[in-house]
């Protein structure tokens, strides 16, 4: 269980729950499968993967939950053919045009036709509370995906207060400064990738990879008023990531360090071999979020939970 993605969600108010609570919770909004009329269907999941396991998953006070998330596949291609066979029919049939309300009507009831005959697909989205630290941690490189668990969250536990991670200074502005050679955190170690925007609606954009950041370009770009919003970079021979504007960090990579920390735990049990790494892994997240965040000069929290 190794993340491959950090949303970072700031816990505004304590997170109290005991486990035994939080379960009995998530119980009531526990996953089920679309029925024959349902386009989607969400609801949580074990994080262990199997059906009779718990749907809370906690290890050195950290606990891990899973959203899964069903939909009817409808290609749009298949639902305007048999839409554009039954208003034709009927225009046939009756010598009279179908009009727009009468068109979206037919639509309902293709819809409804084809939802019980549709495939389905689903999706797993992790996350987990650190009600220590006052974090919800998902992984998705999503907002979209982030703010569906988050509503799901909030629904199941009447009103949870988050807010996304906040910087006191501006993130694309800082990485900025070290591609312009001002002085990198140590530990960083910048890769060859970023992304540099203008800072207008519709301003240019230019990506670079698998290309040195350190040439006269990179900076000409930067001087004419571009500004880092993507970076690659690792730190301290732990983590690869890349990290963007909004703080969101894609493409997370736990380095050989880490990856040999785990290897050293020797297990065929599935939930052993589960409970280590997701250990391991929220330890060292856990240890990289305050430094993370001193880079951009600390959190904006004004309503951290002590």
């Amino acid at each position: 269980m190794w993340f491959k993605n950090l949303a970072l969600l700031r816990l505004t108010d304590p997170f109290t729950l005991s486990g035994t609570e939080l379960e009995k919770k998530l119980e009531e909004r526990r996953f089920r499968h679309c029925g024959s009329l349902e386009l989607l269907s969400e609801g949580w999941f074990p994080p262990l993967g199997k059906e009779h396991f718990p749907l809370v998953h906690q290890t050195g006070g950290f606990i891990m939950l899973c959203l899964q998330r069903e939909e009817k596949i409808l290609p749009a291609a298949a639902v305007n053919e048999l839409l554009a066979a039954r208003v034709g029919e009927i225009e046939e049939q009756q010598g009279r045009t179908v009009r727009r309300k009468e068109r979206e009507s037919i639509r309902d009831e293709v819809l409804h036709d084809m939802l019980p005959r549709a495939f389905s697909q689903s999706r797993r989205t992790y996350g987990y509370v650190d009600p220590r630290g006052g974090w919800l941690v998902i992984d998705t490189p999503s907002a979209r995906k982030a703010e569906d668990f988050v509503a799901v969250l909030r629904q199941t536990l009447e009103g949870l207060a988050v807010t996304p991670v906040a910087s006191r200074e501006r993130p694309a502005a800082v990485m900025t400064q070290w591609l312009a050679g001002g002085a990198i955190p140590d530990g960083i170690v910048l890769e060859q990738e970023c992304e540099l925007k203008a800072p207008e609606e519709d301003g240019g954009v230019v990506r670079c990879r698998r290309h040195d950041l350190d040439v006269p370009e990179i900076l000409n770009h930067i001087q004419a008023g571009k500004e880092a919003v993507k970076l690659a970079f690792s730190w301290n021979d732990r983590l690869s990531l890349m990290l963007d504007d909004t703080l969101s960090i894609k493409r997370l990579k736990f380095l050989d360090a880490i990856q040999e920390a785990a290897a050293d735990i020797e297990t065929d049990d599935m939930a052993a071999r589960f409970d280590a790494d997701f250990s391991i892994m929220s330890l060292e997240i856990d240890a990289f979020i305050p430094v993370f965040l001193s880079w951009f000069g600390g959190e904006n929290a004004p309503n951290r939970p002590e």
